[in-house]
């Protein structure tokens, strides 16, 4: 079983980490007043409110995010609408392919996504839990037909409390290692031949059908024109990637970003912030030269970094083991496709340590041939171990060159690279040469359906038809959109001819690769809080987010001993120093205990505290508290904001303070 324990080793309680982020308000359900409400009827799930902590951490999260990637590798960020006209959508496919496979109980109305339910269902008997047909269910039917209730027993006896046999257990693991695999005839044959029921009420579920997960809307007051809320960022960056390649200078290659709302109308939301309707999203793509091999120029900075990979033939296989390899030998072995996909790989891992999740609950899983976006031809997911079980989080996907040619294509627009080649280039080819003069006479409202098949056709069918005109002395070709019912037209000598051409080419056009690493915010942001919870052995009701500092909504606690006057200036000043080196501050001057006002902020995640006493008064000197350790030291203001401003740069780590600040072990209280 994966490792899901806390900092400190434990077993990981979901229960009390949940009551601590709503009590402590960093998100909460939208509506929620309105769900208690005798009369309401519509539905909230999946919709979360962000309260101050959660609003901070998910601003910290964004603006380290642009500094590691927008900055550092100098991209272009666009800020585009969210409401998107239908037929950008079913050009780009998602109209017809955006989808996921949904059962429905009949009985209770329920809707249920497949994968899920199956995944739920087994991961339940593998646990012990009483789920095929509900031990309940035929506890009370054995009152009433005796002999039908133990026969469903029987049918039954691997999922109860008792140890599956050897053989179930490893079918039950296989299916879940390969769950995204399936397509919806099998999820229904799974469903069928292992007796899949809804945990709730035990109701037979329908067979699987698609379900478009798109909110669909219309724009103006006629509601002429439909339109969709935009499931993902990527679509107004290939729309405006003619404009970006030439503020770019037309130089390649160079990748744009943005960061903004997506919605997806979830079958049935489910575990928190991990699967909404509306979520934060940031993407990037690479836009690169399909002949470069999709090689990129600081490779040779990360080929050395080591990633734990789940790969597509270990998952077909039906196990889950990693393989821990450097990036260099994953691409060197064609593990990982190519040298831009490997070099977005590492920078995601190291961004995702750079926010505090920890490595061993961190793996890149290789996304199967069902499973992949129509528009994919390679991904892989950064997946977060959670209580839930590994979450995907970061999507790091090879588009090809697909969703520019299908723009292109329907738009009319060349969204393509123009290069002046170094040396021009001699092309012989195939050329086919229409008499227009003849041709419109002879087919009259057909003469452009022929020439739009003559433009159409490949090196090789020219060539072959070349030698045909040539020996027949005519051509029978097919083409579309002949009028009264015919399907080819023959073309004699008179009106075509077919020969072998040079030309010369000094620009070289071509339709870009894109690489996408695309990042769910809210995903990251709860993976992120469950791995760095915990709680002290001593103070179990009282839970600590151990934040780095880069996140951390509030850096420091600024706490006076009590609620004297002399006190009063001493805060302030520190709080404006503070809040002038952009560092966040907050002061809790309430009149609980020390203890307990520095309690509640390690369950915000707070880092650092600082304490003002009597003795802050006569010298000026003030004590720094570390959250985690809970060890002080104290010193002037001077030296602790220099050491405060010092550790929120990364400049310095705690344990570097404490070795130069005299420790301190008891605060002044007269």
């Amino acid at each position: 079983m994966p490792d899901t324990t806390t900092l400190t080793g434990e077993p990981f309680d979901r229960t009390p980490f949940e009551s601590l982020l709503r009590r402590r308000l960093f998100f909460t359900e939208a509506f929620e007043i309105y769900r208690t409400a005798s009369n309401f009827t519509g539905d909230n799930r999946g919709l979360y409110d962000y309260g101050p902590p959660g609003c901070a951490l998910q601003a910290n999260i964004v603006d380290l995010w642009r500094k590691h990637f927008v900055l550092e590798e100098d991209m272009l960020e666009l800020d585009c609408t969210m409401l998107t006209p239908e037929e950008v959508f079913k050009t780009s496919g998602h109209v017809d392919k955006f989808a996921d496979w949904m059962c429905k109980d009949p009985v209770k109305g329920d809707y249920l996504r497949a994968d899920h339910l199956i995944e739920n269902v087994l991961e339940a008997r593998l646990k012990g839990d009483k789920t095929a047909r509900g031990i309940a269910v035929v506890e009370e039917e054995e009152k009433d037909n005796p002999a039908n209730a133990k026969k469903k027993k029987m049918k039954i006896k691997d999922v109860k409390t008792q140890r599956l046999e050897d053989a179930i257990v490893q079918e039950y693991e296989e299916i879940l290692a390969k769950i995204d695999n399936y397509d919806g005839n099998e999820l229904g044959e799974l469903i069928k031949r292992l007796d899949i029921r809804n945990p709730d009420g035990n109701g037979e579920v329908l067979p699987p059908v698609p379900f478009n997960l798109m909110f669909k809307t219309t724009i103006g007051p006629s509601a002429a024109s439909p339109a969709y809320l935009r499931p993902e960022t990527a679509q107004g960056q290939f729309l405006n990637f003619k404009k970006l390649l030439e503020y770019n200078q037309n130089q390649m290659p160079f990748a744009s970003a943005s960061i903004g709302k997506s919605f997806r109308n979830e079958i049935s939301p489910r575990s928190g912030l991990l699967r909404v309707r509306e979520f934060l999203m940031a993407e990037i793509e690479h836009f690169v030269d399909p002949e470069s091999g999709k090689k990129h120029t600081r490779f040779d900075e990360v080929k050395d970094a080591e990633l734990s990979l789940l790969d597509r033939e270990t998952q077909l296989s039906g196990k889950t083991h990693l393989r821990t390899m450097k990036i260099g030998k994953a691409v060197e072995q064609k593990v990982v496709d190519n040298e831009t996909l490997g070099y977005f790989l590492v920078r995601v891992k190291l961004f995702l340590e750079k926010l505090g999740i920890r490595p061993e609950k961190l793996r890149f899983r290789q996304h199967l041939a069902n499973e992949m976006a129509h528009y994919a031809c390679d991904c892989w997911d950064a997946e977060l171990l959670t209580s839930y079980g590994w979450i995907e989080c970061v999507g790091c996907a090879d588009r090809s060159a697909y969703d520019l040619s299908v723009h292109a294509k329907r738009t009319g627009e060349a969204l393509v690279v123009r290069e002046l080649r170094p040396e021009p280039l001699k092309v012989e080819e195939w050329q086919a040469v229409l008499d227009k003069k003849k041709l419109g006479p002879k087919f009259r409202r057909d003469a452009k359906a022929v020439e739009n098949a003559v433009e159409a056709l490949s090196q090789d069918g020219l060539e072959v038809l070349a030698a045909h005109l040539e020996k027949e002395g005519e051509i029978a070709l097919s083409a579309a959109g002949l009028s009264e019912g015919k399907s080819e037209v023959k073309l004699g000598k008179d009106l075509i001819s077919i020969g072998r051409h040079v030309r010369v080419e000094h620009t070289r056009d071509y339709t870009p690769n894109v690489i996408e690493p695309s990042f769910g915010i809210g995903r990251i942001l709860y993976s992120l809080l469950e791995q760095i919870y915990w709680h002290r052995p001593e103070d179990v009701a009282r839970g600590v987010l151990s934040l780095p500092f880069s996140v951390a909504p509030t850096k420091v606690l600024l706490v006076p001993l009590s609620s004297q006057p002399e006190f009063v200036p001493i805060i302030r000043k520190i709080s404006q120093r503070l809040r002038s080196l952009g560092i966040s501050n907050r002061i809790d001057d309430t009149s609980a205990s020390i203890g307990k006002r520095y309690s509640r902020n390690d369950e915000l995640g707070t880092p650092l505290g600082i304490t003002v006493d009597f003795d802050s008064v006569k010298d000026g000197s003030i004590t720094l508290r570390d959250r985690d350790s809970t060890k002080q030291v104290r010193a002037s203001q001077d030296e602790v904001i220099a050491a405060i401003k010092s550790l929120v740069e990364g400049q310095e780590t705690w344990e570097d303070v404490f070795k130069r600040l005299p420790e301190f072990l008891g605060q002044s209280i007269d």
